[in-house]
């Protein structure tokens, strides 16, 4: 079996490698048998043997990979789109501007930023690989922040304005992170033993508690809100008599 590709020629260098090792990693990891690149035209071809012999979602994955450096992006980046949980996209500019060079030109500028500051921006709020090269963007990231990078990309090529754009990534990034402390407090609470099953009484409360705190996920900072789930509610007692 056979997957074929075409990469600009002048970044067929950088999908062989020094020495041929950009090529040699790929084939190892990706568990191709072979990868032939004709420098003469940039055409790839990924030869994977018989089917059984190598892991199906890797015949997705390394043309992806390849298509990133192909599309600008460092190899040692690239090959990170070789992870399970980790996505790719490609944006072609001429879906929003057309084919004109100095259109595009505009709208990658847009989207770097001075000194790269957007795309380095948005690549910090998502957790992604941002490369705008020639007429395209790629991002690689995980289901969650890629997403978002693709979302802010596109607004931004739409003509959104940076300030708005960044200001809503920052918002959801924060909710995200939120999130993530409720979880992970939540998942403490219902795997930590504690000394409640010492206290006849205390462990029904506790359980009790534990429940209202995943239905309610108060906020943290707010001390009513946590004087109320410390609270014991009418039909709560504790008994400390000793067995």
């Amino acid at each position: 079996m056979q997957s074929n590709l075409k990469i600009p020629k002048k970044r067929i260098a950088m999908i062989i490698g020094k020495g041929g090792n950009t090529k040699r990693m790929l084939t190892e990891k990706g568990g191709c048998r072979s990868i032939n690149v004709d420098s003469k035209t940039g055409d790839v071809t990924i030869n994977w043997g018989e089917p059984g012999s190598f892991d199906p979602l890797m015949m997705m994955k390394v043309p992806d990979v390849i298509k990133a450096i192909g599309r600008g992006m460092n190899p040692n980046k690239a090959i990170s789109l070789l992870n399970d949980d980790m996505l790719f996209e490609l944006i072609e500019l001429k879906s929003f501007v057309g084919k004109k060079a100095n259109q595009q030109r505009r709208i990658r500028s847009r989207i770097i930023g001075s000194e790269g500051k957007i795309r380095k921006r948005i690549e910090s709020l998502t957790d992604c690989e941002i490369t705008v090269y020639g007429g395209t963007v790629v991002i690689i990231g995980d289901d969650i922040g890629l997403p978002m990078a693709g979302d802010a990309i596109r607004k931004i090529l739409n003509g959104a304005e940076h300030g708005p754009v960044l200001k809503r990534l920052e918002v959801v990034r924060k909710k995200q992170r939120i999130t993530s402390k409720y979880l992970d407090s939540i998942h403490t609470k219902e795997t930590s033993l504690g000394f409640e099953h010492l206290v006849p009484g205390l462990s029904d409360v506790t359980e009790r508690r534990n429940r209202r705190y995943k239905n309610s996920q108060p906020d943290i900072n707010d001390k009513e809100d946590l004087s109320e789930l410390m609270s014991l509610s009418d039909d709560e007692t504790i008994d400390w008599s000793e067995e």
